[in-house]
């Protein structure tokens, strides 16, 4: 959400803002309408206060210099305020429920170096690392080295849920469980992230105070009669781990990471998304989620996305970092880098990681604050990334990895966490 403050001052840059972003349904117009509103009918309920505040008074001194009439008198005014203080409160409660309602669907502004075009058509690849693999046979993509190997079983996930679901088995499964430890001892060990394990299933605000509510709510997993929403990723009750606190003064910055289970509608049309185990409902993910002071964010950013390319160095998958566009940048981000690895089967880029910086967009939500060394307090700024997202790095390990004869050479620095296993076959 933003700062209120600094949308009524900056309306040019603001509309400039959702130009950027394409985003025309923006109700930021809406909500500065409502917030001179809500001002002026505060204004008017303190003046009549004061106003019933000092009648009070005089009433009591009337009667004691035994001024009944006059006394009487204002009484009956004052009972006119009272009725009108209580019309206005009714009235006002109606617009500050409309005025958040509309701040919070207003997105957060793009920084003055994000990329600007409509879509993900401006996305601009900044770095890339690694060589795509060569063979002397024609690579398969993991749906059919799946099956051929036993260790991906879309037929069975589609029996026990529906379509999108999937059973991973045997060397997939242990490939699987033994990237997610890994990845948690890098970022605990080297990159100086705190351990947590967090719930699955959050209630309604904390999906309001990652941005993930309101406006997101048709692609999100909910059990309506506890009314408990199913996390979409980590970054939801890791964030949200400081709701309604003050960080006292030097304990920034904080950093979590957490491995978790994730639970989305993925709606895409048909095409080859649908097939594998790329765009599924339920997937899992490390995810690294950072609390810091306001002047550290963008160096913050660099710092978190540096923690994501390192492990797809070492699994020696060709990688790209991608700045994000403003028309394909999230709701909730100001600025933003995506870790795409190549996939030798699919012949694609996979999206692996995003990294984001929000500024203080979801601190506001969520009414996270710091206190400052002076003892004034402000909101922090939250950034977030994958640390990393499968199964699509097992999808790249296996199309990557293939050999001739059909098995799939395990990286040499997830071998430890494998038993000492060298291939999947």
């Amino acid at each position: 959400m933003l700062d209120i403050r600094w949308m009524r001052e900056n309306r040019t840059a603001l509309a400039e803002a959702m130009r950027k972003l394409n985003d025309a349904d923006a109700p930021w117009e809406q909500a500065l309408d409502l917030d001179e509103q809500r001002r002026s009918l505060l204004t008017r309920v303190e003046t009549l206060r004061a106003e019933r505040n000092t009648g009070s008074k005089e009433i009591g001194r009337l009667f004691q210099e035994k001024r009944a009439d006059e006394a009487n008198a204002l009484k009956a005014r004052m009972a006119e305020i009272g009725d009108e203080i209580n019309a206005l409160d009714v009235e006002l409660r109606s617009v500050e429920e409309r005025f958040l309602a509309a701040m919070l669907r207003i997105p957060n502004p793009p920084e003055d170096d994000v990329p600007v075009a409509p879509d993900e058509s401006g996305n601009v690849v900044v770095k890339e690392s690694g060589q795509k693999p060569r063979f002397d046979f024609d690579p398969l993509p993991h749906w059919d080295l799946g099956e051929r190997l036993g260790i991906i079983d879309l037929e069975r996930g589609a029996r026990l849920s529906g379509s999108r679901f999937y059973v991973l088995k045997g060397g997939a499964a242990q490939l699987q469980r033994a990237l997610a430890n890994w990845f948690l001892d890098v970022h605990v060990e080297e990159h100086g992230f705190q351990e947590v394990y967090p719930p699955f299933m959050v209630r309604e605000e904390c999906m309001v105070g990652t941005g993930n509510l309101p406006k997101f709510g048709d692609v999100l997993y909910r059990d309506a009669e506890e009314d408990y929403w199913f996390i979409p990723t980590a970054e939801v009750p890791v964030t949200n781990l400081h709701r309604d606190e003050i960080i006292e003064a030097g304990a920034l910055p904080l950093y979590y990471v957490a491995h978790t289970p994730c639970f989305r509608r993925e709606k895409v049309s048909a095409g080859k998304d649908v097939r594998g185990i790329k765009r599924v409902h339920q997937f899992e993910k490390v995810e690294m989620v950072k609390f810091v002071e306001p002047q550290h964010g963008r160096d913050e950013l660099e710092s978190l996305t540096r923690s994501a390319e390192v492990l797809v160095e070492r699994l020696g998958l060709p990688w790209r970092r991608v700045a994000i566009a403003t028309g394909d940048l999230s709701f909730v981000a100001c600025k933003k880098y995506d870790i795409e690895v190549w996939a030798a089967g699919s012949q694609e880029w996979l999206e692996v990681s995003s990294c984001s910086w929000f500024r203080d967009f979801q601190a506001r939500r969520a009414n996270i604050r710091y206190r400052k060394e002076d003892g004034s307090i402000e909101h922090v700024h939250t950034l977030n990334g994958s640390g990393l997202a499968l199964p699509r790095i097992v999808i790249a390990i296996l199309e990557n990895y293939q050999q001739a004869d059909g098995s799939i050479v395990v990286p040499e620095v997830l071998r430890p966490y494998m038993g000492g296993r060298t291939r999947i076959d």
